[in-house]
């Protein structure tokens, strides 16, 4: 879809979708912190760090609790759906000035590449102006949310069920990504999932999630592959003159 309003009206325009199913997922996250072995200064700090819900979690519910190198295995394993978001945007990032592609992969979470990647971008200016207002609105987003989970999340009453905000984030996400096969699968599956494993200890449910929706998405991005192969192959190559 092209950009019909000036890039940052229409990046705050796009926002709003994901950004609400992602509130209480970050309110979820400062309870963790809350809750966690982890000090809490620590554990806000992973906000401005990590900045990716998912692998964010993971570390805080596992920090403290496990060796270091269970947590680095976890984190990666759940970010490892960044390479491919990075392989898909490269093209985009290659005209942008150094800053940026130094600074630009920083903001990249799902939302951000979900809106960068749905919207047509005629030059690399109004990329670089919508990626940079998505992603910064997110995060200044994410970094009250956090906080205020922490402070207030000992008041919230259980019968919120906030546990199911990983669902909606997915959800969100799927949204977006209905023209794209593989992350439409990712993020399907990996709201399912986060559903039916809510009630596991610790929201390790948002953890499980985040891990089978990489795996499907995965699985589906090869079969794609596979199959546009297939096609290739079998058109006729044309007579010769």
């Amino acid at each position: 879809m092209s950009i019909s309003l000036r890039p940052d009206r229409q990046a705050l325009a796009d926002i709003a979708p994901v950004a609400v199913p992602a509130i209480p997922f970050g309110f979820i996250v400062g309870v963790a912190i809350g809750e966690s072995e982890l000090p809490q200064w620590a554990g806000l700090a992973s906000s401005q760090v990590v900045f990716a819900g998912a692998s964010q979690l993971a570390l805080i519910t596992l920090g403290g609790t496990a060796s270091f190198w269970a947590v680095l295995t976890a984190v990666l394993v759940i970010n490892s759906r960044h390479l491919m978001y990075s392989a898909a945007m490269a093209p985009a990032f290659r005209s942008q000035p150094r800053w940026m592609r130094w600074f630009g992969p920083y903001l990249l979470i799902d939302q951000v590449f979900a809106l960068s990647t749905m919207r047509d971008h005629p030059d690399p200016a109004t990329f670089r102006r919508y990626y940079l207002t998505t992603g910064i609105s997110l995060w200044l987003i994410w970094n009250t949310v956090v906080p205020l989970g922490l402070v207030i999340g000992s008041v919230v009453p259980d019968s919120w069920r906030l546990d199911y905000a990983a669902a909606l984030m997915f959800a969100g996400l799927a949204l977006f990504a209905v023209d794209r096969l593989p992350a439409a699968v990712a993020a399907v599956t990996g709201g399912l999932v986060s559903l039916l494993t809510v009630g596991l200890r610790d929201r390790l449910g948002i953890v499980v999630g985040a891990v089978v929706g990489v795996i499907a998405g995965s699985i589906a991005d090869e079969w794609m592959s596979r199959r546009a192969a297939a096609a290739s192959a079998d058109q006729p190559t044309g007579a010769a003159t």
